[in-house]
């Protein structure tokens, strides 16, 4: 599981984890475009089921410039992650830098109704070097 996904955080039981890969297909280094997706695992290895309702990303690019990024769920859902279920989704972040770095909380709601953050793990965004 480390190879797939070499970026780990745990919070109260709630394993995220995270892969990232380069997407130079959708890059335009000579527009100052990169483009990345990441593959995400939540897993719960809690005793009761949680709720993913809202995400808080802070994005930092190449020159320490942050965006903070804030949500209602993931892709567009707020899964229920029973336990010792798991829920994936992949999404995309574009940068003007040709590096950067994402980390974040998501918060959650367990069965019994109390609210909880969940730690993303902080991952690199690197750009392969031109010529490499």
């Amino acid at each position: 599981m480390k190879m797939l996904f070499p970026h780990v955080a745990e919070t109260k039981g709630v394993i995220v984890r995270v892969s990232v890969s380069y997407l130079p297909e959708q890059s335009e280094p000579g527009r100052g475009r990169w483009f990345w997706a990441y593959h995400v695992r939540i897993e719960n290895e809690g005793a009761q089921g949680v709720q993913l309702l809202t995400r808080h990303w802070i994005i930092t690019d190449g020159r320490g410039n942050r965006h903070s990024v804030e949500g209602e769920g993931v892709i567009g859902e707020q899964p229920l992650i029973a336990p010792g279920g798991s829920f994936d989704y992949v999404s995309g972040c574009p940068l003007a830098t040709p590096s950067g770095a994402m980390q974040g909380t998501y918060h959650m709601v367990g069965a019994d109704g109390a609210g909880f953050d969940v730690d993303i793990p902080k991952f690199a965004l690197l750009a392969p070097a031109v010529g490499a």
